[in-house]
């Protein structure tokens, strides 16, 4: 499945293509953030904490949703 949403219909689990991104990542953390929300997000191929890392975006960026991990 892949579809396009708005950055603000994402959630824990999702995973996601960031804009100006080839590969996908899953989401661990959304939150408010001043003008947008900001995700903590870590390869989706990946099983390492450490990989993870925050990215902002507004709510009206679009993105590629590619799944939602269920066990989350």
């Amino acid at each position: 499945m892949e579809d396009l949403v708005l950055a603000g219909d994402v959630d824990v689990g999702d995973v996601i293509v960031l804009p100006d991104a080839d590969e996908p990542v899953l989401v661990s953390r959304v939150r408010l953030g001043q003008g947008g929300l900001i995700f903590t997000v870590a390869p989706a191929t990946g099983d390492s904490p450490e990989q993870d890392r925050p990215v902002k975006l507004t709510t009206k960026v679009r993105l590629h949703s590619r799944a939602r991990d269920l066990d989350s």
